[in-house]
């Protein structure tokens, strides 16, 4: 349904590759999606074509690249380990000029959406972004370490109360941090929105788009936007 774009990115120039696909109808504004650490998947296509079919032209950029272009890994032990190998040499400076690539590269209002190692980077895209207009962080671990950033556009974050790899204790900080974020808990694990994945949820996963839809509408994707 989509197609392989170029990206130059705002960190050091860097050629990327990213999954690009326009709206099936009218268009609402423009989305960056973002990857979690498995790559730009079979699934984050997937993703990409849904939101597409919901009036969003996607940009999914490889953030891997630089490490192996084109990486996809499946969700074997082995390819978990190599995804958060790629995930932690990754620098959050270099993810921010990548995002930003896609953000210009996009007509306004641009949103975005990140999953797993994407929702971190989602909520540093929401800090850090230039032209966001509201960000949804899925799940995103690794927000912790930027706790202390705030997001200059509309943010809501989502967490699975069983997700093992995501204490509770980190999702209380990050409300005592932020009180009037949406932080919103789902009865599910740790990437309840996948359905290649154990703990998909697919009650969760629905409820947890809807939200993201909605917050995308409220600010400013309203059918028609070009």
């Amino acid at each position: 349904m989509g197609e392989t774009i170029t990206l130059k990115s705002r960190h050091d120039g860097f050629e990327l590759s990213a999954y690009h696909v326009k709206p099936t109808d009218a268009r609402r504004g423009g989305l960056l999606l973002i990857q979690e650490i498995f790559g730009v998947t079979d699934h984050i296509r997937e993703l990409a074509d849904g939101f597409a079919q919901d009036g969003y032209e996607v940009i999914a950029p490889a953030f891997y690249d630089r490490l192996e272009p084109g990486f996809e890994a499946d969700y074997s032990p082995d390819a978990i380990q190599k995804g958060v190998r790629y995930s932690t040499a990754t620098p959050w400076d270099q993810v921010a000029g990548d995002a930003q690539a896609a953000i210009d590269a996009l007509q306004p209002p641009v949103f975005v959406v990140g999953y797993c190692w994407g929702g971190a980077a989602a909520w540093l895209v929401a800090c850090r972004g230039e032209g966001v207009a509201a960000a949804s962080a899925f799940y995103g671990r690794r927000i912790s370490e930027l706790v202390d950033e705030i997001p200059k556009a509309p943010t809501i974050l989502h967490f699975g109360k069983t997700d093992a790899s995501i204490p509770m204790e980190k999702v209380d900080e990050i409300r005592e941090k932020h009180p009037d974020l949406p932080v919103y808990l789902y009865d599910a694990g740790h990437g309840f929105n996948s359905d290649r994945r154990a703990d998909y949820h697919a009650d969760s996963a629905r409820l947890a788009r809807l939200r993201t839809l909605a917050l995308f509408s409220r600010s400013g994707g309203g059918k028609g936007e070009v």
